[in-house]
Order: C-alpha cells, then sequence, then structure tokens
C-alpha cells in the first residue's frame, strides 16, 4: 500500500541558516544580489527546506552505514537540489557524499561545473549523458544509493527510475512534472474506453482529462515500484498553494515483500482498462 507521510510545517519559519553559502543563495536567486530576501524568496526557500526534510533522513540513515556514498540527481538542470543538498547537508558530515549531475543540455552542465568550482563544492560532478549512456557510462561509480529527479518533465521521471532500477538504487526520490504522454494516450483511445459509460465523464472537460492522466500516470508508477521491490511513500512536496507540480515520491528497496505481485496484477488491470497495453513494456508487464 502506498503510504501518505506528510510532516506538518505550518508554523515553521524558514529562514536562511548561517551555514549556507551565500554566493550559492544569490547564484539560485533565493536570495537578492543584496542579500536580501522577498516573499518569493521566502517561498522558494520554504519548497528547499521542505523537500530537504523528507530527503535529509535517508543521507543520515546510509552514513551511519557506510563512509562513502553516492547520489545522482537525473535530468538535473541547473543541478538546483544538488547544490542545495550539499549545501544544506553534505557538507556538515564528516565524510561529505558524492553528488553526481546527470543532465542533457551541455551548456547546463557547464555551468554547474562552474559554480561548484566557484563555490568550493568539491564533491559534486556532473555530466552530459541521456539514459542510455548513464546506464553504461564508466564516468558513474558502480554503487549508487539514492537517485532524485525534481521535476523531470514527462517521461524523463520514468528515465529516472528505469536508471535507478538497472543500476539497483535502494532509494529513489522524485517530484514528477508534466505528465503529457499519458493524457495523450487517453485521448488516442478515447472511443475505446468510452464505451464504460460510467469512464466517459473523464472525457468532459480537457483539464479534467490531462489531470486525470497526471494523476494517473503517477499511480502506475507507484505501483511499478511496488512490483520491483520497493516500499512507496506518496506525499505533497508544499502546499498546493506553491505549485500544482506537487507530488513527491519515495521508494524504497526492501529486501522481500509480499506486495510485489499485488501490485503488478493491479498495474496490468489499469492498462487494459484503458486501453494502454503500449506502456507495457515500460512497466515490464506482460499482457
Amino acid at each position: 500500500m502506498m503510504k501518505n507521510n506528510s510532516p506538518k510545517h505550518n508554523n515553521e519559519k524558514y529562514e536562511v541558516r548561517d551555514t549556507q553559502s551565500i554566493e550559492l543563495l544569490k547564484e539560485l536567486h533565493i536570495l537578492t544580489r543584496d542579500g536580501k530576501m522577498n516573499q518569493d524568496s521566502r517561498r522558494k526557500l520554504k519548497q528547499v527546506f521542505h523537500l530537504v526534510q523528507f530527503i535529509e533522513p535517508i543521507i543520515n540513515d546510509i552514513s551511519q552505514q557506510q563512509q562513502r556514498f553516492n547520489l545522482v540527481d537525473f535530468g538535473a538542470g541547473k543541478s538546483y537540489l544538488g547544490f542545495l543538498l550539499y549545501d544544506l547537508v553534505a557538507k556538515h558530515l564528516v565524510h561529505p557524499f558524492q553528488i553526481i549531475g546527470i543532465e542533457l543540455r551541455d551548456d547546463l552542465v557547464q555551468y554547474s561545473k562552474k559554480l561548484a568550482q566557484q563555490i568550493h563544492f568539491e564533491h559534486m560532478l556532473f555530466y552530459q549523458l541521456n539514459t542510455q549512456e548513464a546506464l553504461v557510462s564508466p564516468d558513474l561509480p558502480q554503487q549508487i544509493d539514492i537517485v532524485t529527479a525534481l521535476h523531470a518533465c514527462n517521461t524523463a521521471t520514468d528515465d529516472a527510475i528505469d536508471f535507478a532500477l538497472h543500476r539497483n538504487v535502494p532509494h529513489i526520490v522524485i517530484v514528477p512534472c508534466c505528465q503529457a504522454e499519458l493524457a495523450g494516450l487517453l485521448k488516442e483511445n478515447k472511443s475505446q474506453v468510452l464505451k464504460n459509460n460510467y469512464f466517459s465523464a473523464l472525457w468532459k472537460f480537457p483539464i479534467h482529462t490531462r489531470e486525470f492522466g497526471s494523476h494517473l500516470t503517477n499511480v502506475m508508477r507507484c505501483l511499478f515500484l511496488e512490483s520491483c521491490g520497493y516500499e512507496v511513500t506518496v506525499t505533497e512536496l508544499v502546499g498546493w498553494e506553491h505549485s500544482m507540480k506537487n507530488e513527491l515520491i519515495i521508494a524504497k528497496k526492501l529486501q522481500s515483500s509480499n506486495k510485489s505481485q499485488k501490485a503488478s496484477e493491479q498495474l496490468k488491470h489499469l492498462l487494459l482498462e484503458f486501453n494502454l497495453e503500449s506502456l507495457a513494456p515500460r512497466f515490464k508487464i506482460n499482457l
């Protein structure tokens, strides 16, 4: 069963910590160039602290078991998440863990490399790789302990999951975004699905169809992770007033799971019910 485990932070103040890099916060536009904060800055900082509060316990648990470990931020963009995890968590550990950003755009990779050197974040690496290249790249460490993907658009989230599964990564933390692919398939197969009158209302208004497609995508991703032996937790990243792309999926690999077969069957039925058989290979389902 997918858990919902959202902590309450309604009364918590989000302020820059004394140990944070002011230079980094200015570069990420959390602080203005004169070092001040506005309302937008506080909103950004709240999102960052909230996300870190979910990832930091995972990092602390790993650090107690091993001195060296690696986090890969998939589809890193400007490595916003990686830099802030380093600033808030990694640099305070006795043995700082390595954060590796993987990104398709070379200009963003070069930007991140330059910034890491500029602010002396020594345990950060950045590579221009696509999914297939990342699976076999000799530049990446053999052991990867955490994979993150923050607002990885459309199928990039699935690429991050695929990478994590191929590399047998024990912890996955993703915030999906812009799941347009499944909404397109639902529209394409509309005539078949509408044979069931109970579902016809889902296509009455385009906004409902789009949001349903997004929701169904994430439900299937969670079932897929469970079918692969992960314990899955789903919660909101921040309040809905800040972002509609707000779902946080955390998965932890279990030694054994009695939910795998049930999750696989549920996923199979969803694919069949909504005529999404073309997605079966992605989710390793035999129809």
